[in-house]
């Protein structure tokens, strides 16, 4: 994610660049063709600007589609931030050690475990491998079996559930305690199938091609509309509109997967490393330094 204030205009102008390359020269053509060969070309007015106030619209709602579905990444992910602390300070209270038979440090594993499942959920949105925070915070036998798990993150959620149900077993915590930390991790299990969903349902294809199609169109026609008025400056006013619209479909692009850890991609790493802060700090251990953005960027 972009952090800076002012915008970062270069990866999307590196995707642009050829199409807006071509776009003037083809300005420079139509020019040229107007002074020298047909200066009396009938401008596009009536026809051209309500092509231009169809495709705004229509760029408009493909744009506004994708950012729709970012913010409700970011959104799944603030609850899953909150939700993480919840069941930590559940466990870390609920769990009374001081009962016979209780099993010491099992509220503290049950808290190191949510650490290690937030960064292999980020890991599994994003396509990458188990992270290293897989082996740091988890039982041997609990990392190792998640090279055969399909559903890496949901085999975690369901071993922390199993802590809580041993924990009741032990006696280490009644109920109703024990149905506190089960709704916490209902939600949290609710978060991540809103984000899989994200991830594994992109927009529909016409969300895609036609907001780039009609633009380029757009672009094509836009040298014969303004040359009569614009002169021989019509290749730099075409190209700069053009640049706009092209610039437009190219951030709803960029948006539309919250997760291709990219540079307008959801924060994840930083909010998981904010959640193993916030978790180690509650059990009273060393916590690491928060994630600095690199280049404005923060991952």
């Amino acid at each position: 994610m972009i952090v800076s204030r002012v915008p970062r205009f270069d990866h999307a102008l590196r995707q642009i660049a050829l199409p807006l390359f071509f776009l003037f020269l083809w300005d420079v053509v139509v020019t040229l063709i107007y002074f020298k060969l047909t200066p009396h070309i009938r401008p596009l007015e009536l026809q051209f600007s309500l092509f231009g106030s169809a495709l705004a619209l229509f760029v408009g709602v493909s744009v506004n589609a994708a950012y729709a579905r970012w913010w409700e990444a970011r959104g799944l992910w603030g609850l899953m931030i909150n939700a993480s602390r919840n069941v930590a300070r559940q466990a870390l209270t609920f769990c009374d050690e001081t009962v016979p038979d209780a099993r010491i440090g099992l509220g503290r594993e049950m808290a190191k475990a949510q650490i290690a499942y937030v960064n292999v959920l980020r890991a599994a949105l994003r396509g990458q491998p188990v992270p290293v925070e897989a082996a740091t915070y988890l039982p041997p036998h609990w990392a190792a079996s998640l090279d055969i798990k399909v559903n890496k993150p949901n085999a975690i959620l369901t071993d922390i559930g199993r802590l809580a149900a041993e924990a009741h077993a032990l006696g280490m915590i009644d109920p109703f305690a024990r149905v506190r930390i089960d709704t916490t991790l209902v939600d949290i299990a609710n978060a991540q199938g809103g984000m899989e969903r994200i991830k594994n349902t992109p927009l529909p294809s016409q969300y895609r091609f036609f907001p780039s199609l009609f633009a380029k169109i757009f672009c094509a026609i836009l040298p014969f509309a303004v040359v009569q008025d614009l002169g021989i400056y019509t290749p730099v006013g075409s190209a700069l509109v053009g640049l706009m619209f092209l610039m437009a479909v190219e951030i709803g692009l960029d948006l539309m997967d919250p997760f291709a850890n990219g540079i307008y991609d959801v924060p994840m790493t930083a909010m998981c490393r904010t959640v193993e802060i916030d978790l180690l700090q509650m059990m009273g251990e060393p916590a690491p330094e928060k994630i600095a953005p690199v280049d404005n960027v923060l991952w």
